[in-house]
């Protein structure tokens, strides 16, 4: 009995079920006006982007150049320096006495090559008249001569000691930016230790390394776009192609200029360089504004069959207000320009629902 009910049974389930309204099928309000974005299609993005470091054209690292204790630091990290201008003393009082001692024997050289001279003149006068021998005269010249050159010996020393008196009085070489200060008053330094290092911020350039395939056309494009670590983009004062490849690598080196810039990034930050160039197969572009951020995932609201849901994104690297969609986007989709709207947008056609099953 129990056996010839569950068919009887099946079949009335069956019925039951197909006669409730699936959810799914319920046609949904319009969406409100809302403004879209369509995802371009990926590889159809025209450019390369390589990242690359920040240099300073003139740059300077300041080393002692003679030994003593530093007595002032006239300049700190971050300080504006002209061309000349006082940046380190160190204490002269040996240099100064090795220069005194050189120019004491400078003046007993000046006088022995003064008496020397004065003896062969006096020496070829009486030669003339036969009243010495030619021995005698070439033994007052060799010692004349010798004397001499005695003399220019000690001008050299002279010269020398007083080169390591200057030494002492480190100068800026060109106007610039104290980026690094290595040493503090008291402490002793040695010849090739450094003190301070400095740019110029007036000329700063990016260095990039590209596939060697790529660089023929960026040599015949001749532009590039600089992107800066806090967002700012702009266009290279000048692009260089270096004409041999690396043997290791296989890679070229490509250098760019930064134009002249109010508040310029500082040598060693990173920056990308974006050369207009084709790409294949680069990823999708998309407004940063679009994206939605919960925590660390980040996502978009994708418009479908008038159904907006939040998908989650992989991205990438950001060009200026876009950024590159690695995942979870396709080329031909639309989303929501605006994640604010787009929530509220689906808030309206939920509430509208509601009203509709009241």
């Amino acid at each position: 009995m129990r056996a010839r009910c569950l068919p009887w049974c099946a079949g009335v389930l069956l019925g039951l079920l197909g006669c409730t309204p699936d959810a799914t099928t319920v046609a949904l309000p319009p969406l409100p006006p809302l403004q879209t974005y369509t995802v371009a299609v990926a590889g159809t993005v025209s450019g390369a982007r390589w990242d690359g470091v920040v240099e300073a054209v003139n740059a300077a690292d300041l080393t002692a150049q003679t030994g003593g204790r530093v007595v002032a630091v006239e300049a700190d990290v971050g300080d504006r320096v002209d061309a000349g201008a006082v940046l380190v003393r160190i204490s002269a009082v040996e240099q100064q006495a090795g220069a005194d001692t050189a120019r004491a024997q400078l003046r007993a050289a000046d006088a022995r090559a003064a008496e020397a001279t004065t003896n062969y003149a006096r020496y070829l006068e009486l030669a003339e008249r036969q009243f010495v021998s030619r021995l005698q005269l070439d033994q007052m010249r060799a010692t004349r001569d010798t004397a001499v050159a005695e003399r220019d010996v000690a001008r050299a020393r002279l010269r020398e000691a007083a080169q390591q008196t200057e030494y002492t009085v480190v100068r800026a070489p060109f106007a610039g930016i104290v980026g690094a200060r290595r040493v503090e008053p008291g402490e002793s330094v040695v010849p090739g230790q450094s003190l301070l290092s400095m740019h110029a911020p007036d000329g700063l350039r990016i260095e990039v390394q590209v596939p060697q395939s790529q660089a023929a056309a960026i040599r015949a494009a001749q532009r590039a776009r600089i992107v800066l670590d806090d967002g700012r983009a702009l266009d290279a004062a000048g692009v260089t192609v270096f004409p041999a490849a690396d043997p290791a690598t296989h890679s070229v080196a490509v250098r760019i200029a930064v134009p002249a810039m109010p508040d310029a990034p500082h040598p060693g930050t990173t920056a990308s360089v974006e050369f207009p160039i084709p790409q294949p197969g680069a990823p999708p572009r998309i407004p940063r504004s679009a994206t939605v951020q919960r925590g660390e995932l980040s996502g978009v609201y994708v418009l479908a069959d008038g159904r907006l849901t939040l998908r989650q994104l992989r991205l990438g690297h950001s060009r200026g207000d876009e950024v590159d969609v690695l995942a979870g986007l396709s080329g031909g989709e639309t989303i929501a320009a605006d994640p604010v709207a787009a929530m509220q947008a689906i808030a309206a056609q939920r509430a509208a629902v509601g009203s509709d099953d009241a």
